[in-house]
């Protein structure tokens, strides 16, 4: 049977690059909420002769997700999740953020545990976004909910967004969903080795695609503080993610991986942040 690879919004960006990588070693899964944006990808990728099968799904939505998995069992072993599905700050209200990037990766994680096969790997995209929140108003202490009230969890994360003023109440629901997905890989890496799988995150920095461009203010804001001052190529991030997911990287699990050109290093270290 051949190997699947499956990549959760994968219809542009990140994940379509992402897709052209994987394809050379396997059979390619993508997804995403729109079909004609799927439609779009499919047609890109079949005019560099890589043949794929593309699934609407809603990862907020956990039978959605299911549908997802079983299309791609069907198809052959699961050796490849990458969890690049999500929206950002000005893409919707902080319950949507929250649902489609906290709740949503939850779903992928217990879904894809049960049909990934031995030495498989399951990636979540993260984002720099993670590191740049105070960590005290990142409500980490709750995110143990998620194992067991995932609709409690959601709850207590929306209740933190409502420190801030409204307008800048997604932003934070985007930092704490981000963050959030950084701790539960990590969690659930000795879950995931029980079977022989791996699990981790990347988290990347500001990068040249259509949801970077709706969040361009804020990013320029923080490229001036990159060690490379300039954004990154979804082709660079791309091999990132096809190499962490290759079963040669078999000791890599439970770990982030920030891919941001220097950014986060350079913000820590600014005198006038405070943080030099």
């Amino acid at each position: 049977m051949k190997e699947v690879c499956v990549i959760t919004g994968g219809g542009s960006g990140m994940g379509l690059a992402t897709a052209k990588v994987m394809a050379e070693k396997h059979a390619i899964v993508i997804s995403g909420r729109t079909e004609q944006k799927l439609q779009k990808a499919l047609d890109e990728l079949r005019s560099v002769n890589i043949e794929a099968s593309a699934v609407v799904c809603d990862v907020s939505d956990r039978v959605s997700v299911e549908n997802l998995a079983k299309v791609a069992g069907d198809l052959g072993h699961v050796t490849a999740v990458i969890h690049a599905a999500g929206i950002s700050p000005n893409m919707g209200d902080p319950e949507s953020v929250l649902r489609i990037n906290a709740l949503g990766t939850i779903h992928v994680h217990e879904v894809f545990y049960e049909v990934m096969s031995e030495g498989g790997c399951l990636i979540d995209v993260s984002s720099m976004g993670a590191y740049v929140a105070p960590s005290i108003i990142l409500p980490a202490r709750s995110y143990r909910l998620s194992g067991n009230d995932p609709e409690l969890f959601l709850k207590k994360m929306l209740s933190r967004t409502r420190i801030l003023p409204k307008k800048f109440r997604s932003g934070l629901a985007y930092a704490i969903s981000k963050n959030f997905m950084i701790w539960y890989a990590a969690h659930e890496a000795p879950k995931f080795a029980e079977k022989k799988l791996r699990v981790l995150s990347v988290s990347p920095g500001a990068f040249e695609t259509d949801m970077g461009d709706l969040e361009k203010d804020g990013a320029d804001n923080l490229v001036k503080f990159c060690a490379i001052k300039r954004y990154g190529k979804v082709e660079e991030i791309a091999h990132l993610l096809a190499f962490c997911a290759d079963k040669r990287l078999g000791y890599l699990t439970g770990v982030d991986i920030l891919c941001d050109g220097g950014c986060i290093a350079g913000y820590r270290n600014t005198p006038f942040l405070g943080r030099g």
